[in-house]
Formats: structure tokens, sequence, C-alpha cells
């Protein structure tokens, strides 16, 4: 009988040492099981905000993109502005990457400056790596298709040009390209870059031919 009890007894004891260490157990499981809840919470948190700010960020560029291409429509249409390059490529199809301070074709009223300084190690005719002429607007027109998109002609005419420049505006940007197609040889330029107004934009240009 006593064997029997001191078994009993003896199991007894063992059960009281199972039952707090399964307890100790299930509280660390609920325990990592918060942990990664918060994480999942905080994950989710921080992506909704992410996006919050990134929808407001995209307004934002596409309200700025739709002044900028207001602004430059009116200054195409008043022939007061700058179209400064981002690039250009030239006949052979060769495409450089160029400074828009000293790459450009401005139209000041019955003024144009074409000026094309390709180069950042040799000064140029005009003092700043490439050419630059000016000349007389005539015959500018400007045409708006079905989509929005604007062409503006002109002919300039000056003592170191003779050409008709042809300048194309995408819809609700004022990104722009153009190109010069020169009345007397085939050196075709073509440039692409951004349409400002005149007041707005930043260039130095060089000497005239």
């Amino acid at each position: 009988m006593r064997l029997f009890l001191l078994t009993i007894m003896v199991f007894v004891s063992g059960l009281s040492v199972i039952v707090p260490e399964a307890s100790a157990q299930a509280d660390k499981r609920d325990a990592r099981s918060a942990r990664r809840q918060k994480m999942m919470d905080d994950w989710h948190k921080d992506m909704a905000e992410f996006r919050a700010r990134s929808a407001e960020d995209d307004q934002l560029r596409h309200l700025a993109d739709s002044v900028a291409s207001v602004q430059a429509r009116a200054a195409l249409r008043n022939q007061d502005f700058v179209l400064q390059a981002d690039n250009i490529q030239l006949r052979n199809g060769t495409t450089v990457y160029v400074n828009s301070s000293t790459n450009f074709i401005s139209v000041k009223g019955n003024r144009a400056v074409v000026q094309i300084s390709p180069s950042n190690f040799s000064s140029g005719p005009n003092g700043v790596g490439g050419v630059t002429v000016d000349g007389m607007v005539t015959d500018q027109q400007v045409r708006t298709d079905s989509k929005g998109r604007i062409t503006f002609t002109m002919n300039v005419m000056g003592i170191g040009i003779n050409a008709q420049v042809e300048i194309y505006m995408h819809p609700d940007s004022n990104q722009a390209s153009a190109t010069v197609y020169p009345n007397f040889n085939a050196n075709t330029v073509w440039i692409q870059g951004t349409l400002v107004p005149y007041e707005n934009a930043r260039v130095f240009e060089g000497s005239s031919l």
C-alpha cells in the first residue's frame, strides 16, 4: 500500500512540473505570435502611408506638368520661348547629350537664335563649344491636332542661317522636340528638350556668326 501511495505521489509531482512547463511554452508561442502580428500590422501601416505619399506626389507632379504645359503653349503661341536641349541628333545619326544652357532654340518676337554647342572641350566659333546663328522669323504657323499635339513652324533667315524650323510639343507637358532643316544643305539637326517661357530660361548665348 505504501509503495502504491508513493508511486501516486511521484506521478502527481511529475504532473505538477509538466503543467507549468507546458504553460510557459504556450506563453512563449503566444508572445511570438503577437510579435509577428505586430510586425505585419506595422508593415501594412507603413505601406498604406507610402502609397498615400506616392499618390500625393503623383498628383503634385501632374499638377506641375500641367502648369508647365500651359505656360509653354502660351509662350510658343506668343513667340516668346526657349527650347532648351537635353540631347541633339546629328545628320550621321549620332545622338549627343548636351548642356541645356548652351544648346537651344530661342524666339523673342521676330528674332530667333539657334545655338548648337555639343563640345565641352573646344570653344568653337561662338566661344561656348559650337555655333550660334540668329535671324528674323517669317512664315510662322501654329497647328494643333486632335490629340492636343502642337506643331510650330517658322523660317529663320540671317547672315549665318537660312532654315526651316519645326517644333513639336507633347500634350500635358512642356517636353518638346525640334527639327532644323537648312535650305541650302542637308545638315539637318534634331533636338529634344523642354520648352519654357523666354524669361524663365537659363541659357548662355555665344557670339553669332
